[in-house]
């Protein structure tokens, strides 16, 4: 079984396909990608660094901007980026809750 699943080119980030372990390595196009925390599956895995403030590619669609430095190989969450599809719990720009 794959570990990741990797969609379009623009993605900079995966959905793992199952647990994945801190230090353990996957590959993407050739190039051999480290955990650097245990990821659990279905969540998401980022496999370029992403600056705080860059947008986050999942499936070829933007799905969020980082809210920290996101490095290759780390674990991508709620605590390291926030989606740009609307939260529900904060006032949206021009509207309201």
């Amino acid at each position: 079984m794959e570990a990741i699943l990797h969609i379009d080119e623009k993605d900079n980030l995966v959905t793992c396909l199952r647990d994945i372990k801190k230090g353990e390595a996957v590959q993407l196009d050739g190039e051999v990608i480290t955990a650097g925390a245990d990821i659990p599956q279905f969540h998401k895995m980022a496999v370029k660094d992403i600056p705080a403030g860059g947008l986050c590619y999942k499936y070829g669609e933007v799905i969020g901007k980082a809210t920290a430095d996101i490095k290759k190989g780390d674990y991508v969450h709620v605590h390291n980026c926030e989606s740009t599809r609307g939260r529900g719990d904060k006032k949206q720009e021009g509207g309201s809750l």
